[in-house]
């Protein structure tokens, strides 16, 4: 029989539909994250939060979004208008893009590239750009301070993270993220984090316990999160490259930076903590309806992720804010020379170590 051919509207149609259900899930699901972070900061503080708009507060995002849709934009007469504009609206997009390629459960993904991870390392490589443009076309030499900082702290961490993504990818043999997955099915002990394989890696845990914590700390400083917000530290440089920005511009670098410190969540929970897989086999999910099987592995997903973003809550909440030259220091001569013992010591495993 001959093959049957979708027709290209038909895809690009349903490509468009998947593009949108997974931004609008994402951007509702960040309003009530945010609503989290600031209740979980409250909490450690012994303080309320949140607590007047909409039950136990739960639209004070929706009408923080109105606020700054109505505020006035004000762009400095200085500015170059045109970069000014475009840099957060870079910010944002580029930080929805990386989503493409985040598997959520199986067969659940808008693109399944042989290559995930260089997409995603290209996409956050990228985000440097507009901060470095929001910084400069402000026409003023406090945000371009903030925004030079902004670019050396992004990449001196992107190093760092790229290395701990080497081991992962030594370990699983492939740089698909939905093979990374399917790899740590089964029990708890096959995920990354502990050696993945099986028992028999269960001596690589030693290695990949302290690269998840390596990956963490460098996600935070990645995304500008305490205790790394240097750029925006408000005693130093009043805000950083934000510091000319209002209104929706403003809320477009939040949010960009919010989409991407819940894809480094995500990011956690794949390459270390099995992405979908609850920790042990599902094999009693074989009759289900396949929506059905994917929709409640979805779930043990977003569970992971809800519990990596309130690890960077607490983050936030009880440590102090370093500074500059200690989180130089800490990223190129601990994080750097840890990272590249720790892909040595994988890819000796992986030649030597079924021999052991």
């Amino acid at each position: 029989m001959p093959e049957q051919t979708v027709s290209p509207w038909l895809w690009f149609g349903l490509a468009i539909g998947q593009i949108l259900l997974i931004t609008v899930v994402l951007l509702i699901s960040i309003a009530f994250l945010l609503w989290g972070d600031r209740k979980i900061w409250a909490g450690v503080q012994m303080r309320k939060g949140p607590n007047v708009v909409g039950p136990f507060g739960l639209l004070q995002s929706f009408a923080d979004l109105i606020k700054f849709i109505l505020k006035e934009l004000i762009i400095p007469a200085g500015a170059d208008k045109v970069i000014f504009l475009l840099a957060p609206v870079i910010t944002v997009t580029l930080a929805l893009a990386g989503w493409a390629v985040i598997p959520f459960a199986p067969g659940w993904m808008i693109s399944d590239v042989n290559v995930g991870i260089l997409y995603l390392l290209a996409m956050s490589s990228l985000g440097v750009y507009g901060i470095i443009m929001g910084g400069w076309a402000s026409n003023s030499k406090y945000p371009f301070l903030g925004a030079l900082r902004s670019a050396a702290q992004m990449v001196s961490y992107e190093v760092s993270i790229g290395f701990v993504i080497v081991t992962v990818v030594l370990l699983s043999g492939s740089m698909n993220l939905g093979d990374i997955v399917e790899k740590q099915s089964g029990w708890f002990w096959n995920w990354n984090v502990l050696g993945g394989g099986g028992l028999k890696n269960l001596p690589m845990a030693l290695v990949m316990i302290p690269m998840m914590v390596v990956f963490y700390v460098s996600a935070l400083a990645e995304t500008n999160r305490p205790p790394f917000d240097l750029p925006e530290a408000e005693s130093e440089l009043v805000a950083g490259y934000q510091v000319e920005y209002s209104s929706s511009a403003y809320l477009l670098f939040m949010l960009g930076e919010y989409v991407a410190i819940v894809l480094m969540c995500a990011m956690i929970s794949i390459l270390f903590f099995g992405g979908w897989n609850p920790g042990f086999p599902i094999s009693f999910m074989d009759g289900w309806n396949e929506t059905a099987r994917s929709f409640v592995l979805f779930l043990v997903f977003a569970t992971k992720i809800i519990f990596w973003f309130f690890m960077f809550a607490m983050a936030k909440a009880i440590v102090p804010r370093y500074r500059y030259d200690q989180l130089m220091r800490l990223g190129w001569k601990v994080f750097l020379p840890m990272t590249l013992v720790a892909v040595m010591l994988v890819a000796g495993w992986r030649v030597y170590g079924g021999a052991l």
